[in-house]
């Protein structure tokens, strides 16, 4: 078999600790998965059923531990907003997975931005139309190392933080999920069969706000690292 032309080579996120790499396949999205984050972007928190929205592969750009991303502030925005969240990745595909089978599913966790272009999205939004344009830009997606799951201990407690040049932004604990790794899984897996190399960026606490050019952004997971970004 021969292409029209090379085909690009996958997205692998490397894995911490180890030469490997976890190629990705998809990128799915949680939106409003944690109430205070609900309530700041003017949205009842009631536990509502979960809704997605996603991300080109491409747009996932891995971060290793230690080091800082220059990311180029995107074309047609003036209003870059930062959202730190927790990832998971599939390791194992299913569909209609029972909530407690689920985390069986999860081959490791990573500190991820799901960066939007907060202008766009609320003009799509206020328009009924898809959200791409704010959410599935180029280099959108930055992820640190993924750890294991059986190399992490109490994700599901664990604290989740951002700092914009040293400030505090955004604080919480993976408790707070409206709904829960398992639950999001699960759910997913009723409308696409999941498999080996998905993404899910499990959504984002409050305090999200806007950076501009120079600013850094230092967030983290508890039990699995920090990941450094600085626009350019």
């Amino acid at each position: 078999m021969s292409f029209v032309f090379d085909p690009a080579a996958p997205v692998a996120v490397p894995v911490a600790g180890s030469q490997d790499r976890f190629p990705v396949r998809r990128v799915y999205c949680v939106g409003r998965n944690y109430a205070a984050h609900a309530r700041e972007m003017g949205f009842d928190p009631d536990r509502e059923p979960p809704f997605f929205f996603c991300k080109p592969a491409d747009a996932v750009v891995p971060v290793a531990e230690g080091s800082t991303l220059s990311l180029p502030y995107p074309p047609e925005t003036a209003n870059l907003h930062y959202e730190i969240e927790l990832v998971a990745a599939i390791g194992r595909g299913g569909a209609d997975i029972p909530v407690e089978q689920a985390l069986e599913h999860v081959w490791g966790y990573a500190v991820g931005l799901d960066m939007t272009r907060r202008d766009l999205q609320m003009k799509m939004r206020e328009a009924g139309r898809p959200w791409e344009l704010g959410k599935a830009f180029d280099q959108s997606g930055p992820i640190g190392p993924l750890y294991p799951a059986s190399a992490v201990k109490d994700i599901h407690k664990a604290g989740i933080w951002l700092q914009v040049n040293g400030a505090d932004k955004q604080r919480s604990d993976i408790g707070k999920l409206i709904w829960s790794i398992a639950e999001t899984v699960s759910y997913l897996s009723r409308y696409f069969r999941l498999e080996a190399g998905d993404l899910i960026y499990t959504g984002t606490p409050e305090g999200v706000g806007p950076v501009v050019r120079g600013d850094k952004m230092v967030g983290g997971v508890d039990g699995l690292g920090t990941l450094s970004v600085q626009i350019a």
